[in-house]
């Protein structure tokens, strides 16, 4: 296995090749976020559940306790009442997701007509989580007018069945790629690092299917021990192998944004974290600690900041947003 230190090395480089010295910092109104760089306004972009708090899976990571945080917005009306409501205070976008169904998709169809019109009528900054997605969904969901797909890629069969307790491959992921990418439809994968038990397992495949099927830009996460689940004890994945991961990402994908999700530990593990994905030469991160943002500044990298979804780094860079 190559050094560390002299991966990160090579992966700046092929960063700064491509995108510059540039790097974008994200938080969403979903965690409120405030220090002395930035004070990120409320409400610009929450998140709303589809499912309320309802996930037919039970997955050993989540049980459903990710969803107790979003906005519940069960039917289609009321998921157009919720967005109407949402632009009068001033939000600019929102992150649709939801629980899944047992075949691992997110039910989006009922809800793509009502998606459209708050696309239409408010003007939204739209992110959709999909799950598990037929060609169908996927073109009704382009036609729509979504801003961009979201799907966690899973690249090990052990850990579909063993955390996800699916009955599906990761052949069936990667169809949903396929189906993204010949919607037309943006789209961002998601790979949580360290979802099998806090250890490696399929994230470098997960990096291989991706790299098959190219996207707009990757979202990497990691594993939270979330109190009252089945994992709530187990260690999280270290931060080097975190920075690893990214490493071998930006290798693999050179000219692909990346993006250091919101979903990860807190505390000194996430300034660690921080700090090595800024040293791995990432693009994005949200919800970055101080620690993360004076090395990036240190480094002489140009830092900016955005209330919306880091998912939107790939638009961020093809509009030059960098500046506050």
């Amino acid at each position: 296995m190559q050094d560390l230190t002299a991966l990160l090395v090579k992966s700046q480089e092929a960063s700064r090749r491509t995108f510059g010295k540039r790097i974008r910092f994200y938080a969403p109104s979903f965690i409120r976020y405030q220090n002395r760089f930035y004070n990120a306004p409320a409400l610009a972009f929450p998140s709303i559940s589809i499912t309320g708090n309802a996930c037919s899976l039970g997955c050993k990571h989540c049980r459903g306790k990710v969803l107790e945080t979003m906005i519940p917005a069960g039917t289609p009306q009321e998921l157009l009442r919720i967005c109407k409501e949402l632009a009068s205070k001033g939000s600019r976008g929102c992150l649709i997701s939801g629980g899944c169904l047992p075949d691992g998709s997110v039910p989006l169809e009922p809800f793509i007509e009502a998606i459209s019109r708050v696309k239409r009528e408010m003007g939204f900054t739209i992110a959709v989580h999909t799950g598990i997605i037929r060609p169908e969904v996927a073109r009704k969901l382009a036609e729509s007018g979504v801003d961009v797909a979201l799907i966690d890629v899973i690249g090990s069969d052990e850990t579909i069945r063993e955390i996800y307790r699916l009955k599906i491959t990761t052949k069936d992921y990667e169809n949903s790629l396929k189906a993204l990418e010949a919607s037309k439809i943006a789209f961002v994968p998601h790979v949580i690092i360290g979802l099998h038990y806090g250890r490696l397992l399929g994230e470098f495949e997960a990096l291989n299917m991706i790299s098959r099927h190219p996207p707009n830009g990757v979202v990497f996460i990691a594993l939270i021990p979330i109190r009252g689940t089945p994992m709530e004890s187990l260690p999280p994945p270290k931060p080097m192998d975190i920075a690893r991961v990214l490493a071998e990402a930006r290798l693999k994908m050179p000219r692909t944004p990346i993006a250091l999700g919101c979903m990860r530990p807190t505390g000194a593990h996430r300034a660690t974290t921080d700090v090595l994905a800024v040293e791995a030469g990432v693009n994005a991160i949200a919800f970055p600690t101080e620690e993360g943002i004076r090395h990036a500044e240190a480094l002489g990298l140009d830092v900016s900041f955005s209330p919306l979804c880091c998912s939107q780094i790939f638009e961020d860079f093809r509009l030059g947003r960098f500046r506050p």
